[in-house]
């Protein structure tokens, strides 16, 4: 008995060892962790300042996939660059935060997705602070002083500027000023020489230096001009602004450069102001005379000034003032005009792409809801059938030659026809019109494959009018096949046996509220 239970528990042990080792392991099971993505940890290192330049590199772990895609989902601004491997780097303008707020958020979401679809995203927050610029001062005139007269020299406001439109002033330097000078905080120069510091001057002329200081910040520019001997007939000065050699503009863009020229025998010693150019294209009617002594240069080329294969032109542009004893000034630039892409004109020939595929399509809509209803007239005429289609004659086995008499039944479709009154057959409408008339079976696959395609157009005209209503989704790459595909839909198979008219003309005009009418999402208002 003890052996019998023995054995008995090393039966059971056995088959539990068996059922073990055949059961699955419930491991684990493997899951991918969620993509994270990597930003730098150095405390602070999402603030910065206007015109500093920011640089990182994101890293994204985790997920299925191996490679990343690396993109800005939203918050880009200009001037912003992150590629697809994850290097961003952006330098705020000066111009980015406003001088009175101190700092401005800007919110930028980060995204990164691998090659199986799979995708994160992050929100950063950059802090810009203000920073403030110190005001510029260009070239000045100078002042010829004559003796025992009280000068007076006004510094122009259009040689000093402030970028950050700063309130500024004017702040003397008492080692550079001459003794018995007056400097006043908006820039008026006052002195009136005494006769050694006349002579002095005649031999020797004097540069007086000054502050310009903004507000509140009060930050700091050294300026200077020269203060000279009047003489009995000096050459006229030219001041350009900007007060710069070289002018780099793309095409469609306005260059604007301001003259004022000073003459110390006054205005109507100044016989003329005019230009020469190398480039023949830029015209005389660019240079405006707004007074005698103030000139403007306002010019904008057009988009075919520089000619394909060209991507610039650079020429050389010489403004010259002469006084009526022939004495001169002049100032040389050289411009440069970039080939730019006319926005405009691509955009106007993308919408008149986008409108012509939805007036063809309207078009051939209409034609169709035309050839509709005249087929339903013809269905109709061929089901109600005609009474005199409705005679036949027939002969069967050895009954010859007996005409029919065809009997009507009072509130039916129904004639009883009968031959030599032994043979009798019944007739309906419809299939006499089957056996004796016009088949009505073309005229329904007629009308059903007509029915079929305008329900189809109607289908992808809605969906290509929503798809590209606006202009910028006609800019994206896929939209000319877009358009390829949508007027393939308008190629009918059949057109012969359909019967339609070549020569068909649409009574409506193809107005913008008539296709809207058709389709209601036709976006006729984006070609501006």
């Amino acid at each position: 008995m003890k052996k019998s239970l023995l054995l008995f528990s090393l039966l059971l042990l056995t088959i539990a060892q068996a059922i073990a080792q055949d059961t699955p392991t419930s491991g684990k099971s493997s899951k991918a962790s969620a993509i994270k993505l990597q930003f730098p940890t150095e405390p602070g290192w999402n603030v910065l300042k206007e015109g500093q330049q920011l640089e990182f590199k994101v890293q994204a772990s985790g997920g299925t996939g191996t490679a990343f895609r690396y993109s800005i989902k939203q918050g880009k601004v200009d001037g912003m660059v992150f590629d697809s491997l994850g290097y961003f780097s952006w330098t705020p303008s000066y111009d980015f935060v406003d001088r009175l707020s101190g700092g401005r958020i800007l919110q930028v979401i980060f995204e990164a997705r691998n090659e199986k679809d799979e995708s994160t995203s992050q929100v950063v927050d950059f802090k810009v602070e203000h920073v403030n610029r110190p005001p510029v001062v260009g070239e000045l005139k100078p002042l010829y002083v004559r003796y025992n007269t009280q000068n007076t020299y006004t510094i122009e406001s259009a040689a000093v500027q402030d970028e950050d439109e700063d309130p500024i002033v004017f702040v003397a330097i008492a080692d550079g000023m001459p003794e018995g000078a007056k400097l006043s905080a908006q820039g008026e120069f006052t002195w009136k020489p005494s006769l050694t510091q006349f002579n002095r001057l005649r031999n020797k002329p004097l540069m007086v230096e000054f502050y310009v200081e903004d507000q509140p910040a009060k930050a700091r520019t050294k300026g200077a001009f020269k203060v000279e001997v009047t003489q009995q007939d000096l050459p006229p000065t030219l001041q350009m602004i900007p007060s710069q050699k070289r002018f780099v503009y793309k095409e469609d863009a306005t260059l604007n450069i301001k003259f004022q020229i000073y003459d110390p025998n006054g205005e109507p010693d100044i016989a003329s102001f005019s230009f020469i150019s190398t480039n023949t294209l830029v015209p005389a009617s660019a240079l405006v005379k707004n007074t005698p002594s103030q000139y403007e240069f306002i010019w904008r080329p057009g988009y075919d000034f520089v000619r394909d294969p060209l991507d610039s032109v650079a020429f050389e542009m010489t403004f010259f003032v002469l006084d009526k004893s022939n004495k001169r000034d002049e100032r040389t630039v050289s411009i440069t005009v970039l080939n730019a892409v006319n926005e405009g004109e691509k955009d106007q020939k993308l919408y008149n792409e986008y409108r012509a595929s939805l007036v063809r399509a309207w078009d051939l809509m209409e034609q169709l809801k035309e050839t509709e209803k005249d087929l339903k007239k013809k269905y109709n005429r061929a089901r109600k059938g005609k009474k005199g289609r409705s005679l036949a004659n027939a002969s069967m086995g050895a009954v010859t030659g007996i005409a029919p008499v065809v009997i009507d039944e009072p509130a039916t479709s129904k004639k009883i026809t009968t031959i030599g009154g032994t043979t009798v057959m019944t007739i309906g409408t419809l299939e006499a019109t089957e056996v004796i008339g016009r088949s009505t079976k073309d005229l329904v696959e007629r009308l059903n494959y007509i029915i079929e395609k305008r329900n189809e157009l109607q289908t992808k005209g809605d969906v290509f009018a929503r798809k590209y209503a606006l202009k910028s989704s006609r800019r994206r790459p896929e939209f000319l096949k877009d358009v390829d595909d949508f007027v393939a839909v308008m190629n009918l198979k059949g057109l012969v046996a359909l019967e339609l008219d070549a020569n068909w003309t649409n009574k409506h005009k193809a107005t913008d509220e008539n296709i809207a009418k058709t389709f209601k999402d036709f976006g006729y208002e984006s070609q501006n």
